[in-house]
């Protein structure tokens, strides 16, 4: 009894096919096809339009300050002044000391005793003179220093002495004696 009673329930066995092979290949998925969309036969522009300003200037469409509940229209200003007017003048941010005066001594032993390096003229404000006395003394190495040196100590002595070209700093504001 090693034959089958239903031949038509089990595939027939094969050696050479893996399993899960033999099975009759189902029908292929079919795919429906999108849709078509027909363009029209005859594209047009829009006509041109000419878009014009309003005459009139039209105002925001903003609410107003009194539909808010809990905020007030302002407050009424009395002695309003047009522009702007300050009683005083304050001095800029880092400016406090414009008007101090520097000490005539101070710049002229500066000047006698330092004067080839230009220290004398950055304590009065004048810092393109001192960075050329400066410069010359360091870069010539010293070679030039003692040029240098004469110029600071005329400089020193002119301005003990209240010559009309050293009695002020840069700025214009005189030395105190």
């Amino acid at each position: 009894m090693t034959e089958n009673i239903n031949p038509e329930k089990t595939p027939p066995v094969t050696p050479d096919v893996p399993a899960g092979y033999d099975q009759p290949e189902a029908a292929a998925p079919s795919y429906q096809a999108p849709p078509s969309y027909d363009a029209p036969a005859s594209f047009e522009p829009p006509a041109a339009t000419s878009y014009q300003q309003p005459a009139e200037p039209q105002a925001p469409a903003y609410p107003e300050a009194s539909a808010q509940p809990g905020y007030q229209q302002g407050y009424p200003q009395q002695n309003v002044q047009q522009g702007y007017q300050q009683a005083y003048q304050q001095p800029a941010y880092g400016m406090a000391g414009v008007g101090e005066q520097k000490s005539k001594v101070v710049a002229g032993i500066l000047g006698i005793l330092l004067g080839s390096l230009g220290i004398h003229n950055f304590y009065l404000g004048k810092t393109k003179i001192a960075l050329i006395q400066l410069l010359v003394s360091v870069i010539s190495l010293g070679f030039l220093a003692p040029f240098m040196g004469i110029w600071g100590l005329v400089e020193g002595i002119l301005i003990l002495v209240g010559h009309e070209s050293y009695r002020t700093d840069a700025k214009g504001v005189p030395l105190k004696d």
